[in-house]
């Protein structure tokens, strides 16, 4: 059982994602859908943690789900989503009227959207069902840059924290892909898994480490120096893993959520490597973060149409 946690509870939307805000200490965006994601509008959520709980700070419709968020990296009220219409939307939480910006390139769903995280550049990598990735300039009216490579839905995309104009993508083809800007191309594949690829994270601590998650119900620790055999292979889950976070206070330290309900906690340096299974939501679990201010806390987002917040006990005291 976990610390007590906050929960927010939003009715008739189901959570796609979560992200801690990188800039105000207790502020966090969800990304949600009516219906699953299947069919209906989607709401971002902009949510601020007090002492008592979670409280709305503004809501932003769209006319189709929304299937994750990421914070702007140079604007503490700028935040961009992934939608099921093929479209970006850039919001702004001091413009309540709606997106500041739609980029509408991609022709199937978008599934993952990222903002960069090294000093040196502020671009926005998407990832689509149709198969590729694309990186755009929030400036700019259109993408500049577009991956393929893929032969499968594309699940996730993740910057590195490290190397700048370098990104992740994790694909129903079962692979793992490393991008560079400078070649508009794949560094590496990985045949990572053997099941679709949902969810993949990179380590903040070393720039070599890569977490994916998989319809195998696995998490897996690569090194990109030498992919020929994970470093680190975590099973517990029973059904498909949704989405993986390392901890940005420990460098061995996973959280991993899966459509069987549970969030997990893992360090994969131990020889038990499975810390905590958090049993709270009653719904595919599909959206998971650590708070980059408070350490230890986490967020997460369920098809059961809550959001929690809470610090996991094997994390709560040094160990």
């Amino acid at each position: 059982m976990a610390e007590i946690a906050k929960t927010f509870r939003v009715p008739g939307r189901h959570g796609y994602a979560v992200e801690m805000s990188p800039y105000l200490t207790s502020r966090l965006a969800c990304a949600t859908s009516q219906y699953y994601g299947i069919a209906g509008c989607g709401t971002l959520l902009v949510l601020e943690q007090t002492e008592s709980g979670i409280s709305l700070v503004r809501s932003f419709d769209w006319n189709d789900g929304l299937f994750d968020v990421t914070w702007s990296e140079n604007n503490e009220h700028v935040l961009v989503t992934a939608s099921g219409d093929g479209s970006l939307q850039i919001w702004d939480t001091n413009n309540p009227m709606g997106p500041l910006q739609v980029f509408k390139e991609h022709t199937q769903e978008v599934y993952s959207v990222d903002w960069s995280q090294t000093r040196a550049e502020q671009l926005i990598v998407s990832g689509s069902w149709d198969s590729t990735a694309k990186v755009w300039d929030p400036a700019a009216s259109k993408s500049i840059s577009t991956f393929q490579g893929h032969e499968g839905v594309i699940y996730s995309t993740i910057w590195s924290p490290h190397i700048p104009g370098c990104f992740a993508s994790a694909s129903g083809d079962s692979t793992l892909r490393i991008w560079d800007m400078k070649t508009r191309g794949t560094k590496i594949a990985i045949p990572a898994h053997q099941a679709e690829i949902l969810t993949c994270d990179w380590c903040k601590y070393d720039q070599n480490f890569i977490v994916t998650g998989a319809v195998d119900c696995s998490l897996r620790v690569w090194d990109l120096r030498n992919v020929r055999q994970p470093i680190s292979d975590l099973s517990g889950h029973s059904y498909a893993i949704r989405r993986v976070k390392f901890s940005p206070f420990h460098r061995t330290v996973i959280a991993s959520c899966s459509y069987d309900f549970t969030v997990r906690f893992w360090d994969f340096s131990k020889t038990e490597p499975l810390l905590e299974t958090v049993e709270h939501h009653t719904e595919f679990v599909c959206g998971l973060d650590f708070s980059l201010h408070i350490p230890n806390q986490v967020a997460d987002c369920a098809w059961d149409e809550t959001l929690k917040i809470y610090t996991p006990l094997c994390l709560a005291c040094p160990s």
